[in-house]
């Protein structure tokens, strides 16, 4: 096997090496980044949606996370984090780590998460962990993982893994998360109101921080675009997260702000549940791919502002093959064939689409809506508040949704839980086929093997059609001129990559 191994400046070391800076220097400014995501609670293992989970990593660190410009998982809290064996990952803590209390970093408190993320019936995190067999602290520095097989995806999953007290929650239970959320990260938390805000504070000792990262960041829900942009010409918020195309020139316009973009690794599908009907027919899901033109909708409601996918990722990501082109193009007349091939011409489907969620997700539902009747569906729009159509997701209730899905630069983590079997109720797909392929890669730990394997995997995806693969956003961010950030491709806004100018 070959061995992997993460490893950097520790946050010890870092800290080691830091100038010491007057508190003059830093600024006092504050921030606000208006939000499309749910704000649920002060339980950071509650909700796995993207940005928020980011915002979580700020606060209490999490164990490794994705370094863009490197272009590779590293160390966040860890000093090192290696695969000592084809079943055994070590992560080792630097000495000296404390969270923003004083108290110190063990590896019981690493433990402690894991458990909890993987147990606790208020996380909704358990997919990250749920194929590891074992977690243990070998010392107070030390933690070793097991998993049940060769699993080359760890490093991916420990970003999603915030550490939290053990001692703390052995003391207060569920309670430490709103009386003592203190974190080890590079800012601290202070105030959560559910629905509506998140306030974080810099940490000035942090390493990972500079003078002129702003002093509080506040996370702002705004679900609708327009009210993004209106708090952003108003000066209200400093960062405005989907921007849609229709939008992006207002933002140009503006005096106080621009338009920063990026491509993002958040596939965008239409997801069939096989366990309703007709979606347990492969014709049936064969057709919508057929039904639905891509193409046009990205020219004319994403203005170009997309890039289609013939699976379930596109260049930068593990998997992608430039010379696939997916077999199921668009055809509305072989959709309706296949569909009279089963005598299901005519069957009536709901599609289910978030509001104001995704970057014009109520109009591209509804231009779906003809091209699935042109193909003989017979269909209803559905579009219920995000929250009540996430969560029936979550617990797979809805057979035919058009949403979205990120932390996909390495997609097998994703893969593995919409489509594998047993992965989650989202769609409760089953094939053993694809079974067999994506465990393949999964325990593939040579990057240019799995690469290839992953590819065996979403060919045979794209072939069953669980889900129809749309496209990727060109993203829009709005970002006022008193700051300066550059997005990254995952959907966050970390403070340490925000500067006040």
């Amino acid at each position: 096997m070959r061995k992997a191994t993460l490893s950097s400046l520790s946050v010890a070391a870092l800290a080691a090496t830091a100038i010491p800076l007057a508190a003059q220097d830093y600024t006092d400014a504050r921030v606000a980044v208006a939000t499309t995501e749910t704000i649920s609670g002060y339980n950071p293992y509650a909700d796995p949606v993207v940005l928020m989970g980011s915002v979580w990593c700020q606060v209490y660190g999490c164990v490794t996370r994705y370094d863009f410009d490197a272009g590779e998982f590293v160390p966040y809290l860890a000093e090192s984090v290696e695969a000592i064996d084809e079943l055994t990952w070590e992560i080792t803590l630097p000495e000296g780590l404390t969270r923003h209390n004083g108290e110190p970093v063990l590896a019981a408190d690493i433990v402690h998460s894991i458990d909890y993320m993987g147990n606790n019936p208020g996380s909704g995190k358990s997919f990250l962990v749920s194929d590891w067999a074992s977690v243990e602290a070998i010392d107070d520095l030390t933690v070793h993982i097991t998993t049940h097989t060769p699993d080359a995806t760890v490093p991916d999953n420990l970003a999603g893994v915030q550490v939290t007290s053990k001692a703390l929650f052995d003391e207060l239970g569920d309670d430490m998360f709103r009386q003592a959320p203190y974190g080890a990260g590079p800012y601290k938390m202070v105030e959560v109101s559910i629905g509506q805000h998140m306030i974080i504070e810099r940490d000035d000792t942090h390493p990972m921080t500079t003078p002129n990262n702003p002093a509080q960041i506040m996370y702002r829900l705004m679900p609708e675009p327009e009210q993004r942009v209106t708090a952003l010409a108003n000066g209200e918020v400093q960062i405005a997260q989907g921007v849609p195309p229709q939008l992006m020139q207002r933002v140009r316009d503006l005096p106080n702000a621009d338009i920063a973009t990026t491509n993002s690794v958040e596939m965008m599908f239409l997801a069939m549940s096989p366990n309703t009907h007709p979606w347990d027919v492969l014709e049936a899901r064969q057709a919508v791919v057929h039904a639905i033109n891509r193409e046009a909708i990205a020219r004319a409601i994403l203005q170009d502002q997309a890039t289609i996918l013939h699976g379930p990722v596109s260049e930068g990501q593990i998997g992608f093959d430039p010379d696939f082109t997916t077999p199921l193009d668009y055809d509305p007349a072989k959709a309706r064939a296949l569909l009279q091939s089963v005598d299901l011409e005519g069957v009536e489907v709901t599609l289910s689409t978030p509001v104001g969620r995704y970057t014009a997700d109520r109009q591209i539902a509804e231009a779906m809506v003809p091209m699935l009747e042109e193909a003989g569906f017979t269909v209803t729009l559905d579009t219920p508040e995000w929250a009540t159509l996430w969560a029936n997701v979550q617990q797979g209730n809805v057979p035919f949704y058009y949403m979205g899905r990120g932390s996909m630069i390495d997609p097998s983590r994703a893969l593995h839980q919409y489509f594998a079997t047993g992965g989650s109720p989202r769609i409760g797909f089953s094939d053993p086929e694809l079974d067999e392929l994506l465990a393949a890669e999964r325990s593939e730990f040579d990057g240019e093997e799995r690469a290839l394997k992953m590819q065996a995997a979403i060919r045979r995806l794209v072939d069953q059609a669980p889900a129809a693969f749309m496209w990727q956003h060109q993203m829009g961010w709005g970002v006022s001129k008193d700051i300066s950030f550059q997005p990254r491709p995952a959907d966050r806004a970390d403070g340490w990559e925000i500067f006040v100018n």
